[in-house]
């Protein structure tokens, strides 16, 4: 049988010993599997355990959303329940003369509330005023306001956020005013609000947050990078809570440059049906835009503050595909160590996994590039579900992960799968149940959510419900 060489990312073939153990629950005693496998680096390796230490094991205790469905969870989960699209004709800018006119642009946003238009805010890329608000949203949620804040130790609490290109839209600006007027007019606030660390630096400024603090930025893997990152912050007992996400924003220039790459739809007549996964007639993703927020906690701290657990982070993993700057490898050997590791930090088999969060962003390449490798992982699909976000959202680049990270937790607590739309003719390597067309009610065992990235940046997260 072929597997892992845990440790090493290796694929190699190897006996398979399995001997049933047992292990505690709040359910009682059930047997589970120990595998014991052999790597070419340590004659044996013994998969890992789930954790069990309350400082290390990490609980999500918190979410907060901006998005084209607007800035409310249950909003945000409940409109892709119900397989509505969110991509329309782009109105913000000026595109009648680009080859593509259509994206999953937020509207009607509004920070009233959660931003102080003082002190130069207002300059602030919208990609910041997205994150600022999911993240103080967040912190709400988790009832980590700022009186409770007051009160803490708040060299305890970091943030980590992601991004694909950060404040672009105050580069483009200026650039424009470089060239047409000159040095003088580009405004003091150019370096501050580009910089993609800003997010991050914001958010603690404005709640006294102390803790780790800065960006990644790993193209459309960006959040789950964070989410990585920030689990082993933890784990390493260096923090207590995490502010992690990602966020991105749409321009011109983005929207340009995609279209210059080809990697867009051109679905100009219908926007709502570009963005195909698996479909045959797939021409390209679609942009999309918004912010996703998680508030992760060491599992003593949630318990000794009393907060809600709303679902458990069990692990990650990131790998690169060092193949190519846009395409992934066609026989996704990448993406399938990166999710074998996954699941070996999160301590979970192939098995127990049963519903996917697909990176599936309706290219030609990536989409069965990554078919690819969920077969190389689950050799038996039959109970695994699997749907595309991005059929409805758009791809929102640095922010997918985070955004598709809460669509994940939400299938976990309420026990529904929303559909991928625009499935007319899929692929004939797609033989896992992909939720076409309308919500299917599903118990979540162990969920993963895929993200991946120019430059070959793979990454991959797990959770699960929280289980005491």
């Amino acid at each position: 049988m072929a597997c892992i060489g845990i440790g090493i990312g290796i694929a190699v073939t190897c006996p398979l010993v399995r001997k049933k153990v047992s292990r505690k629950s709040n359910e009682g005693v059930r047997l589970v599997e120990r595998r014991v496998i052999k790597s070419m680096s340590n004659p044996i390796k013994v998969a890992p355990k789930r954790e069990k230490d309350p400082k290390k094991r990490i609980v999500i205790t918190g979410m907060g959303v901006v998005s084209v469905f607007g800035n409310e969870i249950d909003t945000f989960y409940n409109k892709l329940l119900e397989g509505e699209s969110g991509i329309n004709f782009i109105d913000r800018f000026d595109v009648s003369t680009f080859p593509v006119r259509f994206a999953g642009q937020i509207r009607n946003f509004s920070s009233e509330g959660y931003i102080d238009e003082k002190n130069g805010k207002m300059n602030l890329d919208d990609c910041w005023r997205y994150y600022l608000v999911a993240g103080k949203k967040a912190l709400e949620d988790a009832k980590l306001g700022s009186e409770v804040l007051e009160k803490m130790d708040k060299t305890r609490i970091g943030v980590l956020v992601g991004s694909g290109m950060g404040g672009t839209s105050s580069m483009s600006k200026a650039v424009e005013a470089l060239i047409e007027k000159g040095h003088k007019k580009i405004t003091e606030y150019f370096i501050p609000f580009f910089l993609p660390n800003m997010g991050s630096a914001l958010l603690a400024m404005e709640r006294g947050l102390m803790g780790p603090n800065y960006s990644i930025s790993s193209a459309c893997a960006s959040a789950n990078y964070c989410f990585h990152a920030a689990s082993n912050h933890i784990r390493r007992g260096e923090t207590d809570i995490m502010v992690v996400g990602g966020t991105e924003s749409i321009i011109p220039a983005t929207v340009g440059g995609f279209i210059a790459c080809r990697a867009l739809s051109q679905r100009n007549q219908n926007p709502k049906m570009a963005s195909r996964p698996w479909d045959i007639h797939r021409d390209g993703f679609v942009m999309g835009e918004g912010s996703g927020v998680l508030i992760m906690e060491s599992l003593e701290s949630a318990t000794k503050r009393g907060a809600k657990i709303i679902a458990e982070y069990l692990g990650g993993a990131i790998t690169c595909d060092a193949h190519h700057m846009t395409d992934p490898r066609s026989d996704g050997f990448g993406v399938a160590s990166c999710i074998r590791n996954s699941l070996a930090d999160a301590g979970v088999s192939p098995e127990e996994v049963n519903y996917l969060n697909a990176h599936a962003t309706s290219t030609l390449a990536g989409d069965l590039a990554e078919i690819c490798a969920i077969k190389k992982v689950f050799k038996d699909t039959s109970e695994l579900k699997m749907n595309a976000t991005k059929s409805m959202t758009g791809h929102g680049l640095g922010a997918a992960g985070a955004l598709e990270a809460i669509v994940t937790i939400k299938a976990i607590t309420t026990g529904w799968l929303h559909p991928t739309i625009n499935q007319d003719n899929l692929e004939e390597e797609v033989t896992i149940d992909t939720v076409p067309g309308v919500k299917k009610k599903h118990e979540v065992n162990v969920a993963i959510s895929n993200s991946f990235g120019f430059g070959g940046h793979n990454s991959v997260v797990v959770f699960a419900p929280f289980m005491p």
